[in-house]
């Protein structure tokens, strides 16, 4: 197991997340994956990753402003030049940064119509061929309503369906263990059959979103040995946030038997 840092969760000691790429990397993390850095430029960001000595593995598309509950406008019909505005902003960030993943978030909606879902799936289509053509994975990640009311996408068959149906080696699931659990549970069954989908995978427990060694619904010493048994390699995103100290709650990865 490879785990990386979610730097909008973790390390949050520090207001600033280019300061947070420095506590990763004296925690012992290898890699991390963040939002979008609002607020940053590119050279600044790639400066404190550089400076870090840190791999990046993941970056959130370009949303809008977080703090006003924008979450992305690809299912927003009528948006979609901003979709694209965005898109291309955030694989600049990626392509500097060095990140292969890039979450392509779906946004909040208060009424769903089929007119919605057909926006969604052009602009993911759109997406794909883009990041084919830059080398770089999309993913698309369902959000359960509790943690994130009206997110557009909280579906997991949903996701499948528009993944088979583009049908490109470019566009994938981004699994959160989480939301899983939220939305759908029978984890056992769900992973192994979502897992030919999955290009990402992140860990909290539930029902707070702490370390996975916390008191809970889900046991993680299980869930990441059937993961691994499940086939699944790549790295996984701890997008907790911390019960105490960051650093010091990261005592359950030895725990578990694993490294960072």
């Amino acid at each position: 197991m490879k785990f990386c840092a979610n730097l909008a969760f973790m390390f949050t000691e520090s207001s600033s997340i280019l300061e947070r790429y420095a506590l990763a990397k004296d925690a012992g993390f290898k890699a991390v994956e963040t939002g979008f850095p609002w607020g940053y430029t590119l050279e600044q960001v790639k400066q404190a990753k550089e400076m870090a000595g840190v791999q990046q593995v993941l970056i959130n598309l370009k949303t809008g402003d977080v703090s006003k509950g924008e979450l992305g406008v690809t299912a927003v019909p009528g948006k979609e030049n901003e979709f694209k505005d965005n898109l291309k902003s955030t694989i600049d960030y990626a392509k500097a940064l060095g990140a292969q993943k890039i979450h392509i978030m779906a946004g909040k909606l208060e009424n769903i119509s089929s007119e919605n879902w057909t926006t969604y799936e052009n602009n993911l289509k759109y997406a794909a061929n883009i990041l084919k053509n830059e080398g770089l994975l999309g993913v698309i990640e369902p959000i359960n309503q509790h943690s994130v009311p009206k997110y557009f996408l909280s579906d997991f068959s949903k996701a499948v369906e528009i993944i088979k149906r583009i049908n490109s080696a470019n566009l994938k699931l981004q699994l959160d263990i989480f939301h899983l659990q939220h939305i759908c549970g029978d984890l056992s069954h769900n992973i192994k059959n979502l897992m030919p989908y999955v290009g990402h995978v992140q860990i909290a427990q539930v029902p707070n979103r702490n370390e996975p060694d916390t008191a809970g619904e889900i046991n993680y010493k299980y869930i990441l040995q059937h993961l691994e048994n499940c086939g699944y390699s790549d790295w996984i995103g701890l997008e907790y946030k911390p019960a105490g100290n960051s650093k010091e709650g990261l005592k359950w990865v030895n725990e578990f038997g694993y490294n960072l």
